[in-house]
């Protein structure tokens, strides 16, 4: 789906009607919006347009069904319905992406993670992000404990040297898929003593619109405290923390 389709729909299916039509049905909801989404939430990226056969594939939907809502849609501006008959997204729904766009903060998502991990784990959190040869430290969460790594929002470090370098230049480049589920088996990746001799790190992916990599979520601390045992304790954690931030995103894990 596109950012800007993805950021007008926000309704799931779910159920079957009695008339053998996939419902949203939602407590609370309304079922004529729940379709109209719905039929939104079927375009997909590279789509430019689509027939009504294939929306009655997508949605569930009788065609009668799609036509119906298919009217207030274009009411709307959320559809376009082409020369051809087919359905193309309207200028609302590019409207409302922007507008999405513009007022989405990453920092808020990803700060309230950041802390959780060091509440967890007791050791520092970060966030990188691939500048060109490079990475950049976007978002920091310090360590309470005396003896800690010290890295600065801000700081621009090597990509071949640390457990975020590891991360980000393996899932930049363009991956077939059992090669991407390979890489996501073997996470988190882990450093030690790479960049300092001292400190040792774990890090795993953080996806966005898909499968695009949006950046690298680490913990990092002294090498002494990053037992294998540790880190087995910690591995988990900061799999679901990726996991959480990349479904925040819009992202795909696998």
């Amino acid at each position: 789906m596109s950012t800007a389709a993805r950021a007008c729909v926000g309704v799931g299916g779910g159920g079957m009607s009695s008339d053998g039509e996939k419902d949203a049905k939602s407590a609370g909801g309304v079922e004529a919006v729940d379709r109209a989404f719905r039929i939104l939430g079927a375009f997909r990226d590279g789509d430019t347009a689509l027939s009504l056969h294939e929306l009655s594939e997508r949605t569930g939907f009788y065609k009668s069904t799609l036509l119906r809502l298919a009217v207030s849609l274009e009411r709307a501006g959320c559809l376009v319905r082409m020369p051809d008959k087919t359905y193309a997204l309207g200028f609302e729904v590019m409207r409302l992406g922007s507008l999405y766009q513009r007022s989405f903060r990453l920092d808020r998502h990803v700060r309230p993670i950041l802390r959780e991990l060091v509440r967890e784990t007791g050791e520092s959190a970060s966030f990188f992000h691939r500048d060109g040869p490079v990475r950049v430290c976007l978002f920091r969460e310090d360590s309470n404990q005396p003896i800690r790594d010290h890295i600065r929002e801000g700081d621009v470090l090597a990509l071949d040297k640390g457990a975020a370098g590891h991360v980000l230049t393996a899932f930049s480049r363009s991956r077939d898929v059992a090669e991407r589920r390979a890489l996501l088996a073997n996470l988190p990746l882990v450093s030690q003593g790479e960049r300092d001799t001292e400190t040792a790190a774990i890090s795993v992916p953080v996806f966005s619109g898909g499968i695009a990599l949006a950046g690298a979520l680490t913990i990092s601390g002294p090498r002494t405290r990053f037992t294998p045992s540790q880190i087995a304790i910690m591995s988990p954690v900061l799999l679901a923390a990726g996991q959480e931030l990349t479904a925040i995103l819009g992202g795909q894990w696998r």
